[in-house]
């Protein structure tokens, strides 16, 4: 099992837009599809930082949901216009992180 830790930058001052949007659109749209976000967090220093945080079960699963999210008509077509309209994407830190023996992750 491992996790992706997402940090974005949104345009400036589009923040609460932003996570509205997570909110109501692209979090359940991406459960929806089998996607697990385990948490979703705005970053308390940066008036333009939000992070968020999936977890797959190993690769295979990560690729195919990946596929099932990215790849359908709705994401191409709706969702990933309001996202790029918001964010940063050049900006985007992806890190994949595997939890320690004794983390609450595991």
């Amino acid at each position: 099992m491992f996790y992706e830790l997402r940090r974005y930058q949104t345009r400036p001052g589009c923040r609460d837009q932003w996570v509205r949007y997570m909110e109501e659109v692209v979090l359940p749209f991406q459960a929806s599809k089998g996607m697990s976000v385990t948490a979703s967090f705005i970053d308390e220093e940066d008036p333009d930082g939000y992070i968020w945080i999936r977890r797959f079960q190993d690769e295979t699963q990560r690729e195919e949901l990946y596929a099932a999210v990215y790849d359908s008509a709705r994401w191409r077509d709706e969702i990933s216009l309001v996202v790029h309209g918001l964010l940063i994407p050049e900006n985007s830190v992806i890190t994949r992180a595997v939890p320690t023996a004794r983390s609450a992750l595991r």
